[in-house]
Formats: structure tokens, C-alpha cells, sequence
């Protein structure tokens, strides 16, 4: 259970400096947007979720208002910032950069801004990785396409040797992009700064195409992931029509969580299976998947399935534990595994099969972000620029019930966002798709 201690924001210390976003009109100090920096976003949404704390609102837990502050903790004429991307590509990633850039520049006047190249490794000196000076002129255009400037890698790197890179620089503020364990050496980043002494002030900007970060409404990339995952859908329903007992398979982003695969589904209703890490699920049986996809092939003849890459990772062969450069399990590839078990099910039962596996992971990954997700990515850039500036550090930004808030990193990172298997969410896709609640 959240509490409100969870959600408190760790600061470098009191703010001092005018804001260059404030001016004086007739006598009295005046920003683009007054934030009440008393005021907090409630982290229950419903009554009966307030009325079970029982507690005094001022003890219930709140978020801090993101937004510009009246007064700022680092004063720009002398503030150098860094910017870095991490992890797996998303849709966005361009358009943060460039908001970062844009706000820090235009509105605060940092003069001084860093892009560091692949990842974490662009601050360690053995990798040699190029340092880019970033400026309106070279962030014009790039949220035009997909991928990032910046390059990114995957892997952990000594946070030590990151401080010693940012102090030897003299960086005062840093912006990491990235997800669960991006945000991990993000934290141990702003720890060691702080065990050091260093006022560095460490904000994240959450990148998750799985849509996976707790206490946010929705990471960015995400819409224009699901987006383009439905058209695959939509081109496996098409060639599973057009084929006797034709068997449309797709295989969807999300090793933890089936957001992506549920919202695809959702968004062109031609998926007659979806199949998510949450829900466990049997091959064989009565009303076990098999015969499930076999009765709808002869009944309407032809199916489409789409599988999340984390859904039934416990029916694959067991082999020794592996770790990808980012310390993630390696998974299973359950998108081959059933292909291979639909075609041996229908050679068994003497029935024909025309099955189209499509994968478009990597198509969905670089493309640019649609024009919600553009706009979502600007808000986020401009507000993680708010925070830093104020002296905010070992947070990330998000929106929470609509509004852009600072939540402590510790606690976004704590536990994974899933999908609720007794939730509307899976209920939809239930309802949508007419498959059993279980497959036994």
C-alpha cells in the first residue's frame, strides 16, 4: 500500500533564484503557469478508496504538482545540463530530446547542454563514446523521426564512475530516459551524487513501450506503439480470411505485462485470442488453447491469435537461466513455440492449415510517435525541466488522473504495472474477443 511518506520528492535544497520564467507586472512577480507548490494530487481516485484510509486529507498520500516554480535552486547563467537515453528504442524518444532542449535553452537560458551517446556507456571513459553539444539548431526536426540522437545501449555501468564523469564536467542537472532498469542506475546516479555531496540533480523521464512503470497514467510511445500493432492485427486477419482455415499469429511486445497486446486487440476487435503474461493459460485439454483455435477455424474458418512475448513462458522446454545486458531473464520465443504447436495440432487432427506468423516488434519500436504521444512527450520534457531547475532530484515525471506530478523514483520502480486479471481492462478484451476466461 502507498503511503504518504512514498511520495515524498527529495530536494538539493532551498530555492533561492528568481525564476526566468516570472516577471514583474505592475508591482508583483508573474509566471507562465502559477503552481501552488502547497497544493498536491490526491493518489486515490475514488471515494471508497479515501473513505478505507479513514486518515485526515492532509495525511493521505499526494502527489507534488509538477510545473514552473516561482523560485528556481540552480542558476542558469551557471547550470550545465546532460541528457541520456537508455534501454530498448521507443516512439517519443526524439521528441523528449527536444523539448529538453527547447525549454532549457529558450526559457532558462542553460547555455550549456550535453548529449551523451549510447546509453550509459557515453560516460565511461573505456568506451570512448562521442559527447554532443545540443542546441535548438541540432534538436530542429528530430521528433520527425524515429529512434534517438543519442544512440542508446543496454547494461549497468559504475554509477561511481558516471558522478565522476558529470563532476569532471561540471554538470549539474542530468536527464535519463529510460525504463525500470534504466531508472535503477538513475537512482544510484543521484545516491552516490548525494553521498558525495554533489548537488546534482537526477530526473527521469519514464520510457517504457510495455507501458510497465507504476503510478502513472500511461507511459509516452506507448498509444503509438498499440497503434501500429492493431494494423498488424489487421493485416493477419485480412491473410487469415483469405486462406482455407487460415490462422492469423502475431506476436506483441510485453515480457511482464500485456497492455500492448490488449489495447491492439481492442483497437480493430479482429483478434479472436489474446494471450498475456498475466493470465496463464494450457495447450492441451477440452477448452485448452488448441482445441479453442481448432473449433474456431472450423466453425468460421479462420482465427487470429496474438500473444504477448512474456505470455506462457512455463510451457516452454526449461533451459538454464539466462540474463540479456540489461540483467532481464531471457525469454522463450512463445510466438515460434506456437506456431510450432498449431501447425503439429492440425497435422494430428488431418485438418489444413494456412498459418501467417507476423512479428513487428522492431517496425513498432522506431517509428516516430503519433501526434498524441508528441504532444505527451513535449509536456513531459517541459515539466522534467521544471523539476531539475528547482532543485527536484531522484524523481521521474508523470501524469496521475491528468496531472503532470513528481513521483519519487524509489517508489515507481518498486513493483511493475500490470494488467488486472479481474480488471475491465482483460474484462474488454474477454467481451471483444468471445475466448474462455480460462484456457483448461
Amino acid at each position: 500500500m502507498i503511503n504518504a511518506g512514498d511520495l515524498l520528492v527529495k530536494t538539493l535544497g532551498p530555492c533561492r533564484i528568481d525564476s526566468p520564467l516570472s516577471s514583474l507586472l505592475n508591482g508583483r512577480l508573474q509566471t507562465f503557469h502559477n503552481v501552488d507548490e502547497s497544493d498536491r494530487v490526491l493518489f486515490d481516485g475514488t471515494a471508497s478508496a479515501l473513505a478505507a484510509r479513514g486518515t485526515p486529507i492532509e495525511d493521505l498520500p499526494a502527489f507534488e504538482p509538477a510545473g514552473p516554480r516561482r523560485k528556481i535552486f540552480f542558476d542558469p547563467s551557471k547550470t550545465r545540463a546532460g541528457i541520456v537515453t537508455c534501454g530498448g528504442l521507443c516512439p517519443g524518444l526524439n521528441d523528449v530530446i527536444r523539448a529538453l532542449v527547447m525549454e532549457l535553452s529558450h526559457h532558462y537560458g542553460v547555455r550549456k547542454i550535453y548529449g551523451f551517446s549510447n546509453g550509459y556507456q557515453g560516460f565511461i571513459a573505456k568506451y570512448r563514446r562521442e559527447v554532443i553539444d545540443l542546441t535548438p539548431d541540432s534538436v530542429d526536426g528530430i521528433n520527425e523521426h524515429g529512434g534517438t540522437i543519442l544512440g542508446t545501449s543496454r547494461g549497468e555501468q559504475d554509477p561511481a564512475e558516471i558522478v565522476d564523469c558529470l563532476e569532471q564536467m561540471s554538470v549539474n542537472v542530468l536527464f535519463v530516459i529510460g525504463g525500470d532498469g534504466t531508472l535503477r542506475g538513475a537512482l544510484r546516479i543521484g545516491q552516490v551524487a548525494a553521498e558525495r555531496g554533489s548537488k546534482i540533480s537526477v530526473i527521469g523521464i519514464p520510457k517504457t513501450i510495455d507501458n510497465d512503470i507504476m503510478y502513472i497514467d500511461q507511459s509516452f510511445g506507448f498509444q503509438t506503439a498499440f497503434s501500429v500493432a492493431s494494423e498488424a492485427i489487421r493485416g493477419a486477419h485480412i491473410e487469415a480470411q483469405a486462406s482455407p482455415n487460415g490462422v492469423g499469429l502475431v506476436k506483441l511486445m510485453g515480457r511482464h505485462s500485456g497492455f500492448i497486446a490488449c489495447y491492439a486487440s481492442l483497437a480493430k476487435s479482429d483478434a479472436n485470442i489474446v494471450l498475456i503474461p498475466e493470465v496463464p493459460f494450457r495447450l492441451e485439454g477440452e477448452q485448452g488453447f488448441l482445441n479453442v483455435v481448432r473449433e474456431r477455424v472450423e466453425r468460421l474458418g479462420h482465427a487470429v491469435v496474438v500473444v504477448a512475448e512474456g505470455a506462457g513462458q512455463d510451457l516452454l522446454e526449461q533451459v538454464p537461466q539466462q540474463t540479456d545486458a540489461s540483467g532481464n531473464a531471457r525469454l522463450g520465443d512463445i510466438g515460434i513455440f506456437l506456431k510450432q504447436q498449431i501447425s503439429e495440432h492440425f497435422a494430428r487432427c488431418n485438418i489444413e492449415l494456412n498459418l501467417k506468423y507476423i512479428d513487428p516488434s522492431y517496425i513498432i519500436r522506431s517509428v516516430p510517435a503519433n501526434p498524441f504521444d508528441s504532444v505527451y512527450c513535449i509536456r513531459l520534457g517541459l515539466n522534467a525541466v521544471h523539476a531539475a531547475m528547482s532543485g527536484r532530484t531522484e524523481m521521474v515525471v508523470g501524469r496521475w488522473h491528468g496531472r503532470f506530478v513528481h513521483v519519487p523514483m524509489a517508489t515507481a520502480i518498486r513493483e511493475r504495472y500490470r494488467v488486472d486479471p479481474n480488471g475491465d481492462l482483460w474484462t474488454s478484451v474477454l467481451e471483444c474477443t468471445g475466448q474462455p476466461r480460462e484456457f483448461k
